[in-house]
C-alpha cells in the first residue's frame, strides 16, 4: 500500500488531548504551531494535522479565528498537505467542528467514524500539578465523557464539505468504525481511495497489542481491498512500535505531540520533529523512501494546495 516503496508521515503537531502542564514543548501559540510545523516537514513530515488553541490558555479553539492566525503563515511557508481537524475536542458539538473545514476547504480534514467512550481521566495518576484551572477538570470530565459521532453526525460534516474537494483522513479508533466506514462507500457519501487512519491506544478505542494492528488491517482490506491507504497512530508509548508494525505492513504512519509527548522511554519529545525523525528512521531502516508532499498528493489523489480557502 505505500505506493513504490512511498510512506506517508504525517504530523499531528497539537491536538486537543494533552494539556499545557503536561509537556512545556507542546505548541499552543500560533507562532508556535508554525515554528513546529515547519521543522516537522523539514524532518520529513508530508501532511501537517491542525489543531488551533487559545494562545493564553492552551485550551483547544475550533473557531475559524483560531486557525487563521497560522493557516496563511504555513501556506506561504511551505508545500506540506494541511489536514484540518473535524474532530476539534470530544467536548463540542459537530457544529461547531466543522467550521476550520468547511471555511477553509483544505485539501485533508479529518473525520471520526463512530462514537466512543473516550477516557483520559488516567493521566491524572501521572500529573499533579496544573498551570490552568480547565486542565484538571478537562481531563476528570472524561470518566462521564462519550466522544460522540453519530451516523448524523458523520452525514453532516460529509455533506457540509462535499462541495470543496476536501478528502478526509477517517479516524477508526475501533473495528466497528470500519463498518460505519464502509456504511458510507455503499451509499456513495465517500469516495476511493479511502485514507484510513487506524487509532490504537485511546482508552475506550482498540489496544494496542499486535494482534490488534493485524486485525484492524484484515478487516480494512476484506472491506476496502485496494481502495484505502492505511496509516496507524499509536496513542503515548505505543507509537513508534504501533508505526513500525504498521510500516512492516505496507501502510502509512502517523506521529506528532497531538498523539505521544515522548521520544523514548521516560523523555519528552523536545518537538514534533523529533519523533518525526524517528519514524523516518523506521522507514528507511525497511529499505523505503519517506513520501514527499506532492508524492502524498498522488498517493490520496488530492487537489492540490492552490484550491484551499486560506
Amino acid at each position: 500500500m505505500a505506493a513504490k516503496g512511498k510512506v506517508i508521515i504525517t504530523c499531528a503537531v497539537t491536538g486537543a488531548i494533552h494539556t499545557p502542564s503536561m509537556s512545556p514543548h507542546l505548541p499552543v501559540t500560533p507562532d508556535e504551531i508554525v515554528e513546529d510545523s515547519l521543522k516537522a516537514v523539514e524532518a520529513g513530515a508530508a501532511v501537517l494535522h491542525l489543531h488551533a488553541r487559545d494562545p493564553e490558555t492552551g485550551r483547544p479553539d475550533q473557531t475559524p479565528e483560531a486557525f487563521q492566525r497560522f493557516l496563511p503563515r504555513l501556506k506561504q511557508s511551505t508545500d506540506a498537505v494541511i489536514n484540518l481537524t473535524t474532530g476539534g475536542s470530544p467536548f463540542m458539538k459537530v457544529e461547531e467542528r466543522v467550521l476550520p473545514a468547511a471555511t477553509f476547504k483544505p485539501e485533508v480534514a479529518s473525520l471520526n467514524m463512530g462514537s466512543i467512550n473516550f477516557g483520559l481521566y488516567p493521566m491524572l495518576n501521572r500529573y499533579k500539578d496544573f498551570k490552568f484551572d480547565w486542565e484538571q477538570k478537562h481531563l476528570e470530565a472524561t470518566k462521564d465523557l462519550v466522544f460522540r459521532n453519530s451516523f448524523k453526525d458523520i452525514e453532516y460534516i460529509l455533506t457540509t464539505c462535499a462541495e470543496n474537494g476536501t478528502r478526509f483522513e477517517f479516524e477508526c479508533y475501533d473495528i466497528a468504525h470500519l463498518y460505519n466506514l464502509s456504511h458510507f462507500l455503499d451509499r456513495g457519501l465517500v469516495k476511493p481511495p479511502l485514507f484510513v487512519q487506524s487509532v490504537f491506544g485511546i482508552l475506550g478505542g482498540i489496544g494496542t497489542h499486535p494482534e490488534d494492528v493485524a486485525h484492524m488491517k484484515r478487516t480494512a482490506d476484506r472491506l476496502f481491498g485496494d481502495s484505502y491507504r492505511w496509516s496507524v497512530l499509536g496513542a503515548g508509548a505505543a507509537q513508534l512500535r504501533i508505526g513500525a508494525m504498521a510500516i512492516a505492513m505496507g501502510g502509512n504512519m502517523r506521529v506528532g505531540l497531538e498523539d505521544s509527548l515522548w521520544a523514548a522511554k521516560g523523555r519528552l519529545a523536545t518537538s514534533n520533529a523529533e519523533q518525526v525523525t524517528l519514524a523516518r528512521k523506521i522507514i528507511e531502516g525497511m529499505s523505503l523512501d519517506v513520501a514527499s508532499p506532492e508524492e502524498a498528493r498522488e498517493i490520496l489523489e488530492l487537489k492540490g494546495g492552490d484550491r484551499t480557502e486560506f
